[in-house]
């Protein structure tokens, strides 16, 4: 059943609504589930993060075909940003307002303050959330959980269950607490940050690979009792363990690799190419043996551009 989260009156004269689709158990009435263990599934806070699209679709695909399996509540929040979506945005249009920096909002400031407050309350309480991001334009990214080690203690059970191919736990000096995964950790509510794929697209693979995982949680949670894929447990890492390749000249980037490969320390990574002259400005290296879990998507850089990230030690993609 869709139900409207938040609702604000336009200037134009139409309301600015966030929904969420709830699904509950067949026997149980809607008046009757504040007992009931629930996971919220969050997406679209960024506009051009189009990769949950998918996820949502595909949970909600599922649970209406076997609703017999459901025994808890799922919330599923295809768009907090309506507007950045419909405008194929990372912020608000017209504002120039990143939705996950006004968390967890007031509800006597701005309208979108005072949304992302009805948000938080929303989903506050919730025995599992998921807030899924894509990668923006430029990067392609392994499907992977971004947890930061104030609340890892936590949330680290969940995400091995999710069936993502990696964990990446940040120091607390990366924490942005105006983030929706940072209020609603902070209130008590677990919830697991989720990046894959590439801005603006859809990987179906990535899509259905998470919601694998998001079904397992589910299960673990009370939520389903109907039968769930075998999901594999993700690589687990901290900022130090990661290594970085930036581009120095401005240029067109073009990989020698593909994205998921187990690199070498000095493999060739790729080029940075002058498309007038036909010279090559700048062979990229690998910094480490590792497994290459980012990877630019778009071609053109400019000095400190990202071109990749690799986890080192690691040999768990597919091998060059």
């Amino acid at each position: 059943m869709i139900h409207i989260v938040s609702s604000r009156q336009m200037a134009v004269g139409e309301d600015l609504q966030v929904i969420k689709n709830r699904l509950i158990p067949q026997d149980v009435s809607a008046d009757d589930v504040s007992n009931l263990p629930r996971i919220a599934v969050v997406t679209g806070i960024h506009g051009d993060e189009l990769e949950g699209q998918f996820t949502c679709f595909e949970v909600a695909r599922r649970v209406n075909e076997h609703p017999e399996f459901l025994t808890g509540v799922v919330d599923i929040y295809p768009a907090l940003n309506p507007l950045g979506v419909g405008a194929i945005s990372r912020g608000i249009p017209q504002f120039d307002l990143d939705m996950n920096r006004v968390f967890p909002g007031k509800n006597s400031a701005s309208p979108f303050e005072s949304m992302a407050a009805d948000i938080v309350a929303d989903i506050a309480g919730a025995t599992i959330s998921l807030d899924i991001h894509a990668s923006n334009i430029y990067l392609r990214e392994l499907p992977q959980i971004r947890i930061n080690e104030i609340s890892g203690d936590d949330l680290m059970p969940w995400a091995l269950e999710s069936n993502v191919d990696y964990v990446w736990v940040h120091g607390n000096a990366t924490v942005l607490k105006g983030t929706l995964a940072y209020s609603l950790n902070a209130i008590g509510t677990p919830c697991l940050v989720v990046e894959m794929g590439v801005g603006m697209r859809l990987t179906r693979e990535y899509g259905e690979q998470l919601a694998d995982g998001i079904f397992n949680l589910m299960r673990k949670a009370g939520i389903w009792s109907g039968p769930v894929e075998q999901v594999h447990r993700p690589i687990v890492s901290t900022d130090g363990e990661v290594g970085f390749v930036n581009a120095d000249v401005a240029g067109v980037f073009m990989p020698a690799v593909q994205h998921n490969w187990n690199v070498k320390r000095g493999q060739v990574v790729g080029h940075i190419l002058d498309a007038a002259q036909g010279t090559i400005l700048q062979e990229l290296t690998s910094p480490s043996d590792g497994l290459l879990f980012t990877l630019r998507e778009y071609p053109i850089v400019y000095p400190g551009s990202l071109i990749a990230r690799i986890l080192g030690g690691v040999a768990d993609g597919k091998e060059a």
